[in-house]
């Protein structure tokens, strides 16, 4: 096999706590995972000359040694010490630093995808080992589904999927700085925690009312003040027929969730209109990743 085409999903937190902080300045988190359809193509090919290289259709990402793509596949090509080299083309279409785990389910793809084209031998949890040492968020870009997430992001439980439902995404034309949001976090003496818990309960019961009641962020708390346009977001989605919206990750990316086609169609055509998106999309819940 010398072409492998890997699909790779992006992500959305259904809840999203922070319970603690380590000694090391990592903070300890409680989230629920779930991966969309929405996704990225990362294609594979074999080539003679024994070198790592990259190309993108986004000309922001770097395509050297930064990208998360070559350092899986060095990490693979390192441990593994296959002789021929691997030209990764990488189509993006999840918005960068969105907080859908962009980057991550990158790595995870070349991660998966060279596994199969070299015949590795590995496992889901040996590629969700090697994933970790490159980001808390790969593993769980490799297992994929809905899952709980504790420790640092890297303690993963498989719990009963989502059920399927349609959904908006929504990037405003602004970017926030994940360290400057936690660091806001930090400043707070309390904030209120979500039911995650609660959360995990109600996808078990497949009531997609209950799941957005108990949808929760502690992040966007901090995020909010800092990117209007979250809340303006999450208020217009609502305002168009959402059963419940809420910003993914540490943002600023804002999801929506609809059980109504017309209200979804309605409320995409008036945010392309506004110009209040750099990026919107229209797509569903994916808890099978290996489609």
């Amino acid at each position: 096999m010398n072409k492998h085409v890997e699909k790779a999903y992006g992500k959305i937190n259904l809840g999203l706590d922070v319970i603690g902080r380590r000694g090391d300045g990592y903070h300890l988190v409680k989230m629920i995972m779930q991966t969309v359809a929405l996704h990225d193509v990362v294609t594979l090919e074999k080539v003679s000359d024994g070198k790592i290289s990259m190309t993108t259709n986004d000309a922001t990402l770097p395509v050297d040694e930064d990208n998360l793509c070559i350092k899986a596949a060095n990490l693979l090509k390192e441990e593994f010490g296959f002789l021929e080299g691997v030209k990764i083309h990488l189509e993006k279409n999840i918005p960068v630093a969105a907080g859908m785990a962009g980057g991550s389910t990158d790595a995870a793809a070349v991660l998966k995808g060279l596994n199969h084209m070299f015949q590795l031998g590995l496992d889901t949890r040996g590629l969700m080992e090697r994933g970790l040492r490159l980001g808390t968020d790969i593993p769980y870009c490799i297992m994929g589904g809905t899952a709980l997430s504790e420790g640092i992001g890297e303690e993963l439980t498989e719990i009963s999927p989502m059920p399927e439902v349609s959904l908006l995404i929504a990037k405003p034309p602004v970017n926030v700085s994940t360290g400057k949001v936690y660091g806001a976090l930090d400043a707070l003496t309390s904030y209120e925690h979500p039911d995650i818990d609660g959360m995990v309960k109600a996808i078990e019961e497949k009531d997609i009312s209950k799941i957005c009641d108990k949808m929760g962020n502690v992040l966007a708390d901090v995020t909010m003040p800092m990117v209007p346009e979250v809340k303006e977001l999450r208020d217009t989605m609502v305002d168009y027929g959402a059963i419940g919206a809420m910003m993914t990750g540490s943002g600023p990316t804002v999801f929506g969730f609809f059980e109504d086609e017309t209200a979804l169609e309605n409320c995409y055509e008036f945010l392309k209109k506004k110009n209040h998106c750099e990026r919107l999309y229209k797509t569903a819940i994916q808890n099978d990743i290996d489609e």
